[in-house]
């Protein structure tokens, strides 16, 4: 079953009403893409030459946190049913429109009115292992962007067979944790004895510890940087984002790598957290370029999560009031995060 959830329709719990796809919620037309901005292949940091790359990355970043909210663009997600409601409700209170399913021809055939998919393998059933690889290819025939998870990368073959599947036919960004983004990039043999910046840049294999990160963000800058220029050159799409989530989180476009401070520790104790993130970077890329969906998805998160922690009071609270900052959070107080740039 696809559901099209919009914020007009009801929702209680164990049971969801919703319009089936193309019935009520958003438009059935795809909103329109936005022009990619090539980004410089130069060093980039705060301050001196790097300010005009930062300056037009920030615009990029308002207009596409503005086009998100003015058309409410929809973004589908094949996401793990452990957090798949915080999913949906995220991409609602970013501006955005969720469809939810785990059927491939359902989410083929919406593929051809959405804007861009997700894909998350947190929680995975037998079927997935096919349906997914026909996904992924299809997408692939169809140029279709999409976003990948790999929730828990590195435990158990069928999930080993799934990610390790999706190098043939790769998405358009991939978002996880610093092990997560590791482990990927070893399972697609790019975690090799060459040099980046300087240095020698070998990973050893990280190991998995379920959902939570085993090593730190700056570990999985190399990684990061060769998953990006791969998705880049084989995704059909000529441009990629790779983001990994951490108390900085960074992100590469595989030319230069952005590092984007703040946050909330809050965002650890409660469930879906990085799912829900990947979903808004979905919407985000619905309406621009990978590097900009994934560089203010994230500043969105950043400050959206800063804002829940100054007027929660425990978890509960602080996910409702997570909700309430993203919907709230303007989009000059997004693009106006700090940003700082470095070459890859």
């Amino acid at each position: 079953m696809s559901v099209n959830v919009s914020s007009d329709q009801s929702c209680q719990p164990y049971h969801c009403v919703a319009a089936p796809i193309g019935m009520g919620g958003s438009s059935p037309t795809p909103p329109a893409t936005a022009p990619v901005v090539p980004t410089p292949n130069t060093a980039a940091s705060q301050s001196g030459a790097a300010q005009p790359h930062i300056d037009d990355l920030r615009h990029r970043i308002e207009t596409a946190t503005t086009r998100v909210r003015d058309t409410t663009p929809l973004a589908q997600s094949f996401t793990n049913f452990v957090t798949i409601n915080l999913v949906a409700n995220a991409q609602l209170a970013s501006g955005g429109t969720a469809a939810m399913s785990f059927l491939p021809d359902d989410v083929i055939d919406t593929a051809a009115i959405a804007g861009s998919t997700y894909i998350n393998v947190g929680t995975l059933l037998p079927f997935f292992k096919d349906a997914l690889t026909q996904i992924a290819h299809r997408f692939h025939e169809m140029k279709h962007p999409w976003v990948l998870d790999p929730v828990a990368a590195g435990i158990g073959a069928t999930r080993t067979a799934i990610l390790t599947g999706f190098k043939a036919a790769p998405p358009t960004i991939v978002r996880g944790n610093a092990s997560e983004i590791i482990a990927l990039a070893d399972m697609w043999n790019l975690n090799t004895n060459t040099v980046i910046g300087g240095a020698n840049t070998t990973e050893p294999s990280t190991r998995p510890a379920g959902v939570e990160a085993v090593d730190d963000v700056d570990s999985a800058q190399n990684a990061a940087v060769r998953l990006a220029r791969y998705l880049r050159d084989h995704n059909g799409l000529g441009h990629a984002a790779v983001a990994v989530s951490g108390a900085t989180d960074l992100v590469t476009d595989g030319d230069t790598v952005y590092r984007l401070p703040g946050g909330s520790a809050m965002m650890t104790k409660i469930t879906g957290a990085g799912c829900s993130l990947g979903g808004v970077t979905a919407t985000y890329l619905a309406v621009t370029d990978p590097l900009t969906a994934a560089v203010g998805a994230s500043a969105l998160y950043n400050r959206a999560s800063e804002q829940a922690e100054r007027v929660s009071h425990g978890p509960g609270s602080f996910q409702t009031a997570f909700l309430d900052a993203l919907w709230n959070t303007s989009a000059q107080t997004v693009a106006q995060s700090t940003i700082t740039a470095s070459a890859a």
